[in-house]
């Protein structure tokens, strides 16, 4: 903690030079979210159904790939080796209340022409917002982390590099992030549909190689009541189900979706809501299959075998191969993780940029934006190691979740309340149904984390 904070005292110490340095295209940003890749998108006006799906699908898998981070595999893993199938009603709703708040996060970005971040500066004091955009930012050094860990510990399990040396090494996709997006937008969302592919080839084969018992598998998406008799069974269901939704998605998808260029008028934004809300049920979907997949494996092969204390990533490549029989088990688990944590890093870092230029109307040049976010996550992940061994990437890990749980309501409090407000939303805002719906989402969500973080520190 301390040493995130000092690393983020020396960036804010250090922003006004970069300023009058003049190392942002113009210092003042264009109104625009993303201006560089904003309505870079077209769509066809006369297309089939199908085209149009085609032209408007994209935005959803960068937000989808939040759902599926390193930080969200221990919680599914611990689940599965602990109780089975029975969690995996919480990993359903967890994906639909994902879904809901997606649609809503869509539906502000292309009815205002706002992302979050920008209408939250409009209508919030400067100091509100300035405060709204320190959360923000510490939010994003947490996702940060959890996904440089996750890849650290990838390349250590695949090919023995010592994990402070795998953390440095992650610092290289920030480039590859940049020369993608300069490239064009659909270059960089095609790279995060082919790792999601990826993800879902590898836990689709660990389910095959694990052969889950059908039955029991089916029964796992009904709800139980020992979820409320069992302490340590529901301290898990929270941990899955509060944690699931990634504050910065929300920033994310509404700046992204905004890289189409659909018409501005009613009936083009009703288009274009539609397709988005396709796209991102279609993306969430797949991620709610990878969350699902990680829990049933987790099940199979550990919770029938009596293996029920299977806490950490490293636990579960060790004993995948040896209790499956196949070398193949560890090897695509190890896979799998590498993607997910590098698939990750890629939306968190394009999400930093979108949460600065909307909060403060200023924009660094996109290499100095992500290597800033980068090295605030590199650098405390390096020191951990060093210091305390590498056994303290996995509390580091658990930590970021914490730290996230605590941004939540900062991102999803706001966005519920515009999005039911006839003022910016206009013949777009909320009905009374899902405004209800909306709600209650967000304040069970909300609850949830902070019994969360209430039994995280009480342990």
């Amino acid at each position: 903690m301390v040493i995130v904070c000092s690393d983020y005292v020396f960036f804010m110490t250090h922003i006004n030079w970069f300023k009058s340095r003049h190392w942002g295209s113009g210092d003042i940003v264009s109104d625009k979210s993303l201006s560089e890749s904003h309505k870079s998108i077209s769509i066809p006006k006369t297309a089939s159904f199908w085209k149009k799906m085609l032209a408007f699908s994209g935005p959803g898998y960068l937000v989808a790939v939040g759902y599926m981070d390193p930080g969200n595999w221990a919680t599914d893993l611990m689940g599965g080796a602990k109780y089975g199938y029975t969690l995996l009603f919480v990993v359903l709703l967890s994906s639909l209340f994902a879904m809901l708040l997606q649609y809503l996060s869509a539906k502000i970005g292309i009815v205002t022409g706002r992302d979050l971040a920008q209408i939250c500066r409009d209508n919030f004091g400067k100091r509100t917002s300035f405060f709204f955009w320190l959360m923000a930012e510490v939010m994003i050094i947490a996702c940060d982390l959890a996904e440089v860990i996750g890849s650290a510990i990838a390349l250590n399990l695949l090919f023995k590099i010592p994990l402070a040396v795998g953390v440095v090494i992650t610092a290289a996709d920030v480039f590859v992030l940049l020369m993608l997006q300069n490239r064009g937008f659909r270059y960089l969302e095609a790279l995060v549909i082919t790792l999601i592919g990826t993800i879902m080839v590898a836990f689709s084969m660990e389910i095959l190689f694990s052969v889950p018992e059908v039955g029991s598998l089916l029964g796992g998406f009904l709800p139980t009541t020992e979820l409320f008799s069992n302490k340590e069974m529901l301290y898990i269901a929270v941990g899955i189900l509060g944690a699931t939704v990634m504050p910065h998605n929300l920033y994310l998808h509404s700046a992204v979706v905004q890289t189409r260029a659909y018409e501005e008028t009613p009936e083009g934004k009703k288009e274009a809501l539609k397709f988005s809300a396709i796209d991102s049920t279609i993306a969430l979907s797949f991620a709610f299959y990878i969350n699902a997949a990680i829990l049933i494996v987790s099940a199979a092969t550990f919770y029938v075998r009596g293996f029920t204390e299977v806490t950490e990533i490293s636990q579960a490549y060790q004993l995948l191969s040896p209790l499956l029989g196949t070398t193949m088990a560890s090897v695509l688990f190890a896979i799998a993780l590498l993607v997910s944590g590098q698939n990750s890093t890629i939306t968190g870092t394009l999400a930093g940029q979108i949460i600065m230029e909307g909060f403060l109307k200023f924009k660094l040049m996109p290499w100095l934006r992500r290597l800033i976010t980068r090295l605030l996550a590199v650098v405390p992940a390096v020191l951990a190691i060093l210091i305390y061994g590498n056994h303290s990437l996995t509390k580091l890990l658990i930590f970021s979740q914490v730290i996230l749980s605590l941004q939540l309501p900062f991102a999803v409090f706001p966005l519920v309340y515009f999005t039911g407000k006839k003022k910016y939303m206009g013949s777009f805002v909320n009905g009374p149904v899902l405004n209800f719906l909306a709600w209650l989402v967000a304040i069970v969500i909300v609850i949830l984390n902070i019994c969360l973080l209430s039994l995280f520190f009480i342990a």
